[in-house]
């Protein structure tokens, strides 16, 4: 893999990222889920390319971007997006984002419409629950040892378990993924999450938007997202046979589906 590109932020956070495809077609970012890096995507990145060029970041606490102390507030998730496009010129672009990356595109559709072409969010909720109810997990991972337990109890979440119980290598990279997370790191992006509440600022969505739902998802209900597409005027939602990571589960379909989506014409 090709090395990254970094960006220092306004506020001192490196940015791990990287570009592929033309630099004449039009630009695709990519949101990653907590936990993940954007690896996470490497499964589209074909697919994608044949029609956009794709900017991918790791979020700030996961990968190769550095890990500042936190919580991080979702507008400073938001913000990490505006200046990685101001960095690269990029004046507007559609935008992808799966679980925290679909929180993070939901703020961007209402914040900075006029930087956002068109908006997948997948595997998403405007809600998660009140904010007590991420205290203890918060506390739990800073406190661990490590971060096997808090692998685990991600991947039954995310996986069917026809895939955890096969010892399928697509598991054992997001696995990896997970125990590698800086610990601060995904306490300060659960501050994101805990602080979230996107309910009554959707309706202001005015992009073109695709919602797309794991049937399964026991972590971003199904009826959120089928809630979500009614709220946002004329979005279109997918619902797939999926768990938690849609794209992994279902490349082909979703490949295909965010592609024909943002190729429709206006």
């Amino acid at each position: 893999m090709a090395r990254f590109s970094f960006l220092t932020t306004t506020d001192g956070a490196r940015i791990a990222y990287r570009l592929d495809g033309r630099d004449d077609n039009p630009t695709i970012v990519l949101s990653n889920s907590i936990g993940t890096t954007l690896r996470m995507w490497d499964g589209q990145i074909s697919a994608l390319t044949q029609h956009f060029r794709v900017l991918r970041y790791d979020a700030r606490g996961h990968g190769a971007s550095s890990v500042p102390a936190g919580p991080y507030p979702l507008a400073r998730l938001g913000q990490d997006v505006l200046e990685l496009m101001d960095a690269l010129d990029l004046a507007r672009a559609h935008f992808l984002g799966l679980s925290l990356g679909g929180i993070v595109g939901q703020w961007l559709g209402v914040h900075a419409p006029d930087r956002i072409d068109r908006l997948v969010l997948s595997n998403t909720a405007p809600w998660l629950g009140p904010a007590a109810r991420w205290d203890a997990p918060i506390a739990a991972v800073l406190q661990a040892d490590d971060m096997i337990d808090t692998a685990e109890t991600f991947l039954r979440n995310w996986f069917p378990a026809h895939m955890l119980e096969a010892a399928d290598p697509v598991v054992d990279a997001f696995r990896a993924m997970l125990t590698t997370t800086n610990r601060h790191g995904l306490a300060g992006s659960w501050g994101a999450v805990q602080e979230a509440d996107m309910r009554e600022s959707l309706a202001g969505i005015a992009r073109p938007t695709l919602v797309i739902a794991g049937e399964h998802d026991t972590v971003t209900a199904a009826s959120d997202s089928v809630q979500m597409a009614k709220t946002i005027a004329g979005a279109r939602l997918l619902m797939l046979p999926a768990v938690h990571l849609s794209n992994i589960e279902f490349p082909e379909r979703f490949n295909d589906e965010v592609v024909r989506f943002l190729r429709a014409p206006s």
